[in-house]
């Protein structure tokens, strides 16, 4: 079957290209599954680098930068756009308007897909006075300040940023197009799944979720520090909170990363049973284990430096190690998180006594090469919520203490040691109590490198997805609208079966609700 995996990212080519990467998520499942034809369409939310080369198999719309080319429309559409966009506008702020979301957000699609004078009507000054107007109504939530111009100029190009998917050239029947496909999967959700909505919309067809990081998760927490006043990042927020709730009530399935991000989908709305944790698979898992451990005992850790992976507790920590192993040292591998940071970690260890034994040092280029060096692995962190660096420490064989936050009771299980966040005095005993017993570290370290094999390992996620396909496109079967192109060769699996029956081509609305393929088989036979 032809399968359209939609992402966002920073590269129109795939990442197994570039040196000294490993092959991205996406392009391990399309090696894995080498009976699937995959279409690449890829959002650019970053600006194109000097080694950015385009690949002709990947379809690409940049989110950031200047607008795409297109005239404006005319005083009739115009007056048509403007009531749609009215529509979603009204969503975003008036709490009693939030159902019409989708609503305003697929007429906008519809005209689009008319005229494509969509990125030119959103920068528009008509535009902005229909926010503007809207926004400054009574009940609208503004985050406790009334929007300036200023606002509304800088919320437009937002707006207009992430609704430029609604006007690509992606939803033809011809090669490339989503018409054409048999299911959508949606990699990071946000607006990488507003070209699905559009396709489920206009084709009937089904798309899957998946998310190794809650989009809106990520953009709660990139937005406490936006450039941006409070009112801004109020509509932003509710534009993401909103689309995030539509793509999970249209999703076929939802495959989290993790069973912490399907609690977080259940509390934004998702059904139960459309959620299938799939553990992202990590390549790491075939690299041997770690070598012998350091002459010296060696707590290392590795995060971000600032407040959320908290460094400070994990120096007060070891300053109560010393006292108790005089000959232990810490190696705290990372880059700056805020400005300045690390000056002020290596100004706390200087105030403990303990700067001598202490080591900064940036983020390697392999985190293999950090474990190795370590007695105990150690993550001090008020909040885990990716698998991904812990189940890394737990491939090298090292012991592991972390904090009992996020992922971490899920990923690490019984094979480490758990303590309270934001506890010193808990991190300093877990960790002299791995120092001090070889035997318990070497058994441990062994029980999570089998863990995190097992958890992590590739080809289960490859299976998984195998059976997720087969079984969408068989419950979800999507009749296009179009005739058969004249000349056209049939392709496997790129319909269901009961379209090739003799007979009149179902319609969508009669392939949905299964009338109409019951009858197409019912005359054939």
């Amino acid at each position: 079957m032809r399968i359209a995996l939609l992402t966002e990212g920073t590269h129109s080519y795939p990442q197994r290209a570039a040196v000294g990467r490993e092959p991205g998520w996406c392009d391990r499942l399309a090696e894995g599954l080498p009976e699937h034809e995959f279409e690449r369409f890829v959002l650019l939310a970053g600006a194109s680098s000097a080694t950015d080369r385009p690949d002709p198999g990947i379809r690409t719309l940049a989110l950031r930068g200047p607008r795409p080319a297109g005239r404006g429309p005319g005083a009739v559409r115009r007056r048509h756009y403007a009531r749609a966009y009215e529509q979603l506008v009204q969503a975003l702020v008036l709490p009693r308007e939030h159902e019409a979301f989708a609503v305003g957000l697929h007429r906008l699609a519809a005209l689009a897909r008319e005229d494509g004078a969509l990125p030119a009507f959103l920068a528009s000054s008509h535009a902005h006075a229909v926010l503007e107007r809207v926004w400054r109504s009574p009940g609208a939530d503004t985050a406790a300040g009334q929007p300036l111009v200023r606002d509304v100029l800088v919320a437009g190009d937002l707006l207009e940023q992430c609704l430029r998917p609604l006007a690509a050239d992606w939803y033809g029947d011809g090669p490339g197009g989503l018409a054409g496909v048999d299911l959508c999967h949606v990699v990071g959700g946000g607006p990488a799944a507003l070209p699905a909505l559009v396709a489920k919309e206009r084709f009937g067809m089904p798309f899957v979720l998946t998310e190794h990081g809650l989009h809106l998760r990520e953009q709660y927490l990139g937005y406490r520090q936006a450039p941006y006043r409070w009112p801004v990042r109020a509509l932003l927020l509710s534009f993401f909170r909103l689309l995030t709730a539509e793509t999970y009530r249209q999703a076929a399935l939802l495959t989290p990363g993790s069973g912490y991000d399907r609690e977080w989908q259940l509390r934004c709305g998702a059904r139960p049973e459309r959620i299938r944790v799939v553990y992202q698979g990590l390549p790491a898992v075939a690299r041997p284990a770690a070598g012998a451990e350091p002459d010296q005992p060696t707590l290392v850790w590795a995060g971000r430096l600032e407040p959320a992976a908290d460094p400070e507790s994990m120096l007060h920590a070891f300053a109560r190690i010393r006292a108790e192993l005089p000959g232990a040292r810490l190696r705290m591998h990372g880059p700056e998180g805020l400005p300045g940071y690390r000056e002020h970690c290596a100004a706390v260890a200087r105030r403990l006594g303990v700067s001598e034994q202490v080591e900064f040092s940036a983020e390697p280029r392999l985190l293999a090469e950090v474990w190795a060096g370590s007695t105990v692995a150690v993550f001090s962190a008020r909040s885990l919520p990716q698998p991904r660096p812990l189940a890394d420490a737990m491939l090298s064989g090292r012991a592991l203490v972390a904090t009992d936050v996020g992922v971490a009771r899920e990923v690490v299980g019984p094979t480490g040691l758990l303590v309270p966040p934001c506890d010193p005095p808990a991190l300093a005993v877990a960790c002299l109590a791995l120092l001090g017993d070889e035997e318990r570290r070497a058994r441990l370290g062994l029980a999570g490198r089998l863990r995190a094999q097992e958890r992590f390992a590739v080809e289960p996620v490859v299976a998984s997805f195998r059976e997720i396909y087969l079984e969408l496109v068989s419950q979800w079967p999507a009749f296009p609208a179009a005739e058969r192109r004249a000349g056209a060769l049939p392709r496997p699996f790129t319909r269901p079966a009961e379209y090739w029956v003799a007979g009149d081509t179902p319609s969508p609305t009669a392939a949905q609700t299964g009338a109409g393929s019951a009858e197409a088989m019912a005359q054939a036979s």
